[in-house]
């Protein structure tokens, strides 16, 4: 669930430098690059988010889709969540799971700090938790 709330906060900024991604002891655990490219906190790449919404791994196999009305899907269309335009963050049966706020901080569905993903837009934040699986 955490990393769902971290992959939407990293959706909701503007991709012009490499942009951080923090767990709640502000360690940095990735970054999503202005091109996309997603990295460990090794700088290592790990997978992709394209302008188009697909989601792929290092191997430039697709793994997933960020749909523009907020819809995350698995490779073969599967719903796994949602990013709604308040940062909300739901589950695929609609059940909220976390927060993304406007300052980049992302919460849990009891309002914990889990992480902070300053500058990330909210459905590329959602997508380096969903499918990118970072802790």
């Amino acid at each position: 669930m955490k990393h769902l709330l971290l992959i939407v906060s990293l959706c909701c900024s503007a991709f012009l430098f490499a942009q951080t991604v923090q767990n709640s002891s502000y360690s940095t655990i990735g970054y999503i690059k202005s091109d996309g490219t997603v990295q460990n906190s090794s700088y290592s790449t790990v997978g992709y988010i394209k302008s188009d919404g697909t989601v792929q791994n290092g191997s430039y196999s697709t793994i997933g889709y960020i749909k523009s009305d907020g819809t995350i899907q698995n490779s073969s269309y599967s719903t796994l969540g949602y990013v709604k335009s308040d940062g909300t963050v739901q589950n695929s049966s609609y059940s909220t799971v976390g927060y993304i706020k406007s300052d980049g901080t992302v919460q849990n569905s009891s309002y914990s700090t889990i992480g902070y993903a300053k500058g990330i837009p909210a459905a590329s934040a959602a997508a380096f938790f969903f499918f990118f699986h970072f802790n």
